[in-house]
């Protein structure tokens, strides 16, 4: 396994015309044939590696003359990438995933993808697919992490509601809150808007927000170890599978599903139009929705799938049904791009949580 990152403004990679556009940063790891080379696969996702090593291994053991190369980036690093490869017609990688859902939506509905072709696609349900091109491959709720020290004595929020009534009864969760910063994280964006069309919550949260100094990240993982240290109390709409593999490690950490309502994203993947292997790129799909790829996305990791997640979910929640929400891939996602939508919805986002200079 050969494992680089690169935070150059143009740089070609080792394998040949993968080109990482100015102000990208990624890491891109190289996984051998293991045995005669008879093909390449290029995986590009925000995934992190150590999630989808488990599904990569499974799939050179099944396809052993197959060699990987993953590229791992961020959600609007990688959509920047994948577009303007699509907009020039030249290759960048025979398989996109991404938690980023709507921008997949928006390049697929660009031309920018082929069809799969692939009888797994009968097993998903409607809300999971889209125009045969794009497919959801997990089930991942948007959480909320506690620090179990900090609640010890009176409980964690379990809803909006309990989190929006502590943060204005006391001054407790002041500087100790964290969340996604939805200018820089795709899925941060995506669920901050599905909040704000979900209930009438989402204008008294971002105010309890700002009133409580919330600090806001690029990714999962930064909210999660704030959370772990005690830097915060609390971590608001934090993917769920990342959530509950650390919390399965670390007895810090706790991990609730809204009781109002928990949104559930799939995380997609479509084969590039200019894909050079897509017959492995489609083996890879219908491995991860295979009953042993699903043994994988179950475990450890916790991505679950669309076939599998509702019922782990029900588990999770403690004999309590939790008020899941998936996302459906549909052109619907699209309006949260809309350019004027989205300046208006930063906007009331930036006067909300962002404190006036004294």
């Amino acid at each position: 396994m050969i494992r680089t990152s690169i935070a150059l403004a143009t740089f070609i990679a080792a394998t040949g015309g993968l080109t990482a556009f100015a102000g990208a940063v990624e890491t891109t790891t190289r996984f051998e044939a293991q045995g005669s080379q008879s093909g390449s696969l290029v995986i590009a996702s925000v995934t992190d590696l150590d999630f989808m090593q488990p599904l990569i291994s499974a799939f050179q053991q099944s396809n052993p003359g197959v060699s990987v190369t993953y590229i791992e980036d961020t959600s609007n690093s990688l959509d920047a990438s994948v577009s303007r490869t699509c907009a020039d017609r030249s290759f960048f990688a025979d398989l996109v995933i991404s938690s980023s859902i709507a921008q997949q939506v928006r390049l697929v509905n660009g031309g920018c993808a082929r069809e799969i072709g692939s009888p797994v696609l009968a097993n998903l349900p409607d809300w999971a697919q889209w125009r045969g091109e794009l497919i959801g491959l997990t089930y991942e709720p948007a959480v909320m992490v506690y620090n179990k020290a900090a609640f010890a004595a009176d409980g964690p929020p379990r809803s909006r509601f309990d989190l929006i009534d502590m943060m204005r009864q006391s001054d407790r969760l002041s500087g100790r809150i964290a969340t996604y910063d939805i200018e820089e994280s795709g899925v941060g964006y995506l669920f901050a808007f599905q909040d704000s069309t979900e209930a009438s919550t989402w204008g008294r949260l971002i105010e309890g927000f700002g009133r409580n100094s919330v600090a806001t990240f690029c990714c999962s993982s930064e909210v999660i170890d704030r959370v772990a240290d005690g830097r915060a109390y609390v971590g608001y709409n934090v993917l769920g599978s990342y959530a509950q593999s650390r919390a399965e490690k670390d007895p810090r950490i706790g991990v609730i599903l809204p009781t109002d309502y928990t949104l559930v994203l799939a995380r997609a993947g479509y084969i590039p139009r200019e894909a050079r292997d897509a017959g492995a790129a489609r083996a890879f799909l219908e491995l991860a929705l295979s009953p042993a790829g699903r043994a994988i996305l179950d475990g450890e990791t916790r991505l679950l799938t669309p076939l599998s997640g509702p019922d782990a979910l029900a588990r999770l929640g403690g004999g309590e049904a939790p008020a899941l929400r998936p996302i459906p891939l549909s052109p619907a996602l699209l309006v949260s791009l809309d350019r004027a939508k989205r300046a208006r919805f930063l906007s009331q986002w930036r006067k909300s949580v962002t404190l006036p200079s004294p």
